[in-house]
């Protein structure tokens, strides 16, 4: 019995930790008005900054401890707290306040810096991971590079600070289920949530 046990814990655990551990989320790339376009720029943030017209270029921007970006043409453009939409139509405002004529600008979430989650228990890297768009609990896992030999993945939850800031809401997460197919039983993960792996037998 502890030989299948090891054997079937050892088996969730590679195929956990052999996930895509860089694969883009929606946001990473998404424009203005798409995914992710009503999350709140913070301190440390990278975005992406095109314009399309009249003239085309690129530049990418992190947001400074004093919440601005530095932007051609422009100088310093405070944009913590802002989402997507109204950064790029704050942009093409000051763009077309003397400077370019009809400008279209995009604005993609390259990096969600800003915002992180909190890993914790028996995984190969636990610490602090920046959060992103549809980012599940078993994909966090991954992230930390899986379980350890002693983690169990039936007995995962998820911390979640309640609104009103006293105490967190209690997420029970089976992976085991998650691997085995049931989608419904995988978290999407919020900022500041903490995950605890916990030991135990698989």
């Amino acid at each position: 019995m502890t030989i299948r046990r090891n054997f079937i814990g050892g088996v969730l655990a590679a195929a956990v930790a052999c996930l895509p551990l860089a694969l883009p989320s929606p946001s990473h790339g998404a424009s203005a008005g798409g995914p992710g376009s009503e999350y709140a720029v913070g301190v440390g943030d990278v975005l992406e900054i095109s314009v399309l017209q009249p003239d085309q270029f690129i530049t990418n921007v992190v947001v400074a401890p004093d919440g601005y970006i530095t932007f051609p043409y422009l100088g310093n453009v405070k944009v913590k707290g802002m989402n997507l939409p109204d950064i790029k139509s704050e942009i093409e405002r000051l763009l077309a306040d003397g400077y370019i004529k009809y400008p279209l600008v995009t604005v993609y979430l390259k990096e969600a810096r800003s915002k992180k989650y909190l890993v914790s228990g028996e995984v190969e890297r636990p610490g602090s991971y920046p959060i992103e768009d549809n980012l599940t609990v078993l994909r966090a896992i991954s992230i930390a590079g899986g379980f350890t030999k002693y983690g169990n993945a039936g007995r995962v939850k998820v911390l979640r600070p309640k609104e009103d800031g006293k105490g967190y809401e209690l997420i029970k997460v089976n992976l085991k289920k998650v691997v085995n197919g049931d989608g419904q039983e995988d978290v999407f993960l919020k900022a500041n949530d903490i995950i605890v792996a916990s030991e135990g037998f698989f």
